[in-house]
């Protein structure tokens, strides 16, 4: 009842949604980058949206299934071969006891999610399985996967279930781009900037730097500028908050964020859009255009009327 880690890649880890609840006591959330993606692959396998998958950075990982499984990848196409055969993103694959899973090639994407039908088996730490991977805590053993690591999963597929031409609607995935434009409402501290900052915010490209990981994506790009210097006291921060460093540089903040921050906050990426943001890697760039709260509240809503009614569709299949 497990999948045995051959090669480990250069980062695997252990993910789900996330470890609500526990920001006031410094404890950061963390989960998955792209975390639509998640609760795609895991509502079309019928499981809870927020079971526990691997998250895999290229060079990804060679997996083999010790027992039969179920299974479905997402996020970033890593080019993945099932027993030698493709296999793609978005889809229901059956592997047979002892086939391996390679990922060949990295086509796009940053961070691709692997799942399988009825979840792994991993103990939860204050309710999640995520990793935290400062603290050592969460996840499998708290660290990234090594060669050798078996993950246990929580049953056998029995028999080979019909899986032929089950896939997530291209209506439903995340409009993944090397070059996005990412939507966001202005921060508490927008307003401070000066009225070329502003502009520059919403008309200027930004880089992703090399110096930027699960924590946060440094930017680099035409620098922005406060009316005057401001003190501030440290405040929350979240999955998504812009914060603008002492150089005029920007950092986005990113799912292993610290839990509070003392840097102007100058807007929050919003929710449906982060993954266009979680897929990017060092030297891609990123646009942002500023929208309503009402605008974001409406894109939300959305979002998860059209997941609730994939999860009423799979629970009726």
């Amino acid at each position: 009842m497990s999948i045995l880690v051959n090669k480990p890649g250069i980062l695997t880890i252990v993910q789900d949604l996330g470890r609500s609840g526990f920001r006031q006591f410094g404890i950061n959330q963390n989960g998955a980058m792209d975390k639509i993606a998640v609760r795609l692959i895991n509502t079309l396998l019928g499981n809870d949206p927020s079971a526990a998958v691997l998250e895999m950075h290229f060079p990804a990982p060679e997996i083999v299934f010790e027992e039969a499984a179920v299974f479905a990848l997402g996020g970033a196409d890593f080019s993945a071969a099932l027993n030698g055969e493709p296999a793609e993103n978005w889809r229901m694959y059956f592997a047979e006891k002892g086939f391996g899973l390679k990922f060949d090639d990295k086509i796009f994407g940053s961070r691709a999610y692997l799942s399988i039908k009825d979840g792994f088996k991993i103990e939860n730490w204050l309710g999640s399985a995520s990793t935290n991977l400062k603290a050592e805590i969460g996840g499998f053993h708290g660290r990234k996967l090594k060669a050798g690591d078996r993950i246990l999963f929580n049953k056998i597929a029995a028999r080979k279930p019909q899986v032929a031409n089950i896939r997530i609607s291209d209506a439903l995935i995340p409009f993944y781009s090397k070059f996005p434009t990412v939507r966001a409402i202005a921060g508490a501290e927008f307003e401070s900037l000066t009225a070329i900052s502003r502009k520059n915010f919403q008309t200027e490209n930004f880089t992703i730097t090399l110096n930027s990981d699960r924590m946060g994506f440094r930017l680099a790009g035409a620098p922005l500028y406060l009316l005057e210097p401001k003190e501030m006291v440290s405040s929350a921060a979240n999955f998504g908050t812009i914060q603008l460093l002492p150089g005029g540089q920007m950092i986005v903040l990113m799912a292993d964020h610290q839990t509070t921050g003392g840097y102007p906050r100058l807007a929050n990426v919003i929710a449906p859009d982060l993954p266009l943001l979680a897929q990017l890697g060092a030297n891609e760039k990123v646009a942002f255009h500023l929208i309503s709260l009402a605008d974001a509240e409406k894109l939300q809503v959305r979002l998860e009327r059209d997941l609730n009614l994939m999860k009423t569709a799979v629970n009726l299949r």
